[in-house]
């Protein structure tokens, strides 16, 4: 409890001393991955080029420009192709990937710009309450002493795997997933990589069930002022609407493309 009230403390204090602080951090992401193929059909080596494309795919490197309420989540361009196997098409569903994320702490709203099959979509809601716990766990990140936080969400994962004409669809299954978050006060913004926030600072990696942010660099208060803004164009709509329109799109491409041939795959992930 002591921690909790030393930890709010110099968080507030350092808010209202910090009115035009400004930051950029750089993120990388990981995922392990657990998709299993029927070894009757897929050889050794399919299976290894698929785990490498899928494992790939979330390999990525983002830009999170902050101040004291707000940000922008931005996912940086890579000069290296994902490796692809021939045949082979792998879909990833899910709502927590977007072209760019503006998030502001002080409102507790959000505005994302997704490209979904050549359309613009601005989806604009509210910031997920995160019911955050605080460890006394900590650890050093660079030169940021950080904190352990943790909290659960309910997820809904599902997997499908098309070889061919046939296709093996798992059954949704709800569980429920741990996210670990390990934040710095010295850094007094309650913001973080993707859609995490809510902390009394900067959240510096995240994992959450399979995935996992880590920030590589920060850079405080440069000397050109940060420019963060929301995103305005594209199709405004909710976060369950965008999820209903992106179910109803994929499944309308999954039944438009023929399938077939010695090596033809559809893999989809969700969750």
């Amino acid at each position: 409890m002591l921690r909790l009230i030393v930890l709010l403390v110099l968080f507030v204090i350092k808010s209202v001393s910090a009115q035009d602080f400004q930051g950029v951090a750089i993120y990388s992401s990981d995922r392990k991955m657990d998709i299993q193929l029927d070894s009757t059909r897929v050889n050794s080596e399919m299976q290894n080029q698929i785990q490498e494309m899928m494992r790939k795919q979330f390999q990525k490197e983002y830009t999170l420009r902050f101040n004291t309420n707000e940000s922008v989540y931005k996912e940086e361009q890579t000069l290296n192709p994902t490796p692809s196997a021939p045949g082979v098409r792998i879909m990833v569903a899910g709502s927590q990937s977007s072209d760019i994320l503006y998030k502001n702490s002080k409102e507790k709203n959000y505005a994302a710009k997704r490209e979904m099959f050549g359309k613009a979509f601005l989806v604009k809601d509210a910031l997920t309450s995160y019911d955050w716990k605080l460890e006394d766990e900590t650890k050093k990140i660079g030169n940021y002493t950080c904190y352990k936080a943790t909290a659960t969400r309910t997820v809904q994962t599902q997997r499908s795997v098309s070889i061919n004409s046939e296709e093996n669809t798992s059954e949704p299954k709800t569980e429920e997933v741990t996210i670990v978050a390990w934040y710095t006060p010295e850094i007094p913004v309650s913001s973080g990589p993707s859609t995490y926030w809510g902390l009394p600072g900067l959240i510096m990696e995240v994992s959450d069930g399979n995935a996992r942010i880590l920030c590589n660099k920060i850079v405080l208060n440069p000397k050109k002022k940060i420019a963060i803004s929301a995103p305005e164009k594209g199709k405004v709509v909710t976060e369950d609407k965008f999820e209903e329109i992106m179910e109803k799109k994929i499944k309308e491409m999954q039944d438009r493309v023929p399938r077939g041939g010695e090596n033809s795959f559809q893999i989809r992930v969700r969750g």
